[in-house]
């Protein structure tokens, strides 16, 4: 099978496109410094380039996240990837008419309530303004993907070489240095997904006719004040400390807090039955990156 990889240099393309062709597939890729160099927001470029290569499935993981993400600043951080979710899906489904189409879509998106949320439980359209757009991208990548006939694969935290989580990553780095605070309740529930995985996971759904969308998460999901602490004590960092949410919300602002405490953590049983997909990393902190 002919794959196009659209965002082949991020942290998930750069565990895939070596695991695709050591499967066996042909893979070309798509990014500013890939076998096709073009800019995914350039429809007209994008679409030239596509069409010449006729893949028979486009993978798309195209984001353009910052290494550091600053919660006061997340709307205009995210703007760019919320295009690329948005215009970009478009382009490439334009591009490659009939390919399989698989996009990249997040699993820690739902909106806040009890337990765990597969994969009918609704996206939090209210949540606080800053991140509103982030949700309404990823509603509107996965319409198109959908309607498609393609499947989006809503991935969890990632952790794994090159992410944040990473030896050098920033939460790595915020947590040695004490500046990663358990906010409130620390209520987060928070759903990892290793890199490896991820890429696992694309594989399988390479070959097998499954739309809609799809939890793809480790085993273990853990809220936002066990995690914490444990994660710094493994990394030999101070003890967390612990802050009200009304201070915290003066320094990080409504999503900051929000986002340590009010997220939901995800479901991956409907994946482990359809794609026949198991985590190899069950559990974020028994992962040795």
């Amino acid at each position: 099978m002919k794959v196009l990889v659209a965002g082949a240099t991020g942290v998930i393309g750069r565990q895939l496109v070596p695991l695709l062709k050591a499967v066996g597939h042909e893979v070309v890729t798509l990014s500013r410094r890939g076998d096709l160099a073009v800019d995914a927001l350039d429809r007209e470029a994008t679409v030239r380039a596509v069409r010449r290569v006729r893949p028979d499935a486009v993978v798309h993981l195209l984001t353009a996240i910052p290494p550091v993400i600053d919660p006061r600043r997340i709307g205009r951080q995210f703007a760019l990837t919320n295009r690329l979710r948005d215009e970009g899906t478009r382009t490439l489904v334009e591009a490659a008419p009939g390919a399989r189409i698989i996009a990249q879509g997040l699993a820690y998106a739902y909106a806040p309530a009890p337990g765990l949320a597969d994969e009918d439980a609704p996206l939090w359209r209210e949540a606080p303004t800053a991140y509103r757009p982030v949700v309404a991208a990823l509603e509107s990548l996965e319409r198109q993907t959908v309607a498609a006939g393609g499947l989006v694969l809503r991935f969890g935290h990632l952790t794994g070489p090159g992410s944040a989580y990473a030896e050098d990553g920033s939460t790595t780095r915020s947590v040695l240095a004490g500046r990663m605070p358990v906010v409130g309740d620390g209520g987060s529930v928070l759903s990892f997904t290793h890199a490896h995985d991820a890429a696992t996971a694309v594989v399988a759904a390479l070959d097998r006719d499954v739309t809609g969308a799809l939890n793809i998460v480790d085993d273990t999901p853990v809220t936002m004040r066990e995690w914490l602490p444990a994660f710094a004590a493994r990394l030999g960092a101070p003890p967390p400390r612990r802050v009200p949410a009304f201070l915290a919300r003066m320094a990080v602002g409504a999503f900051g807090v929000a986002y340590m405490t009010r997220l939901r953590g995800a479901d991956n049983c409907r994946a482990r039955l359809l794609l026949n997909w198991r985590p190899r990393h069950t559990a974020f902190l028994e992962e040795t990156a």
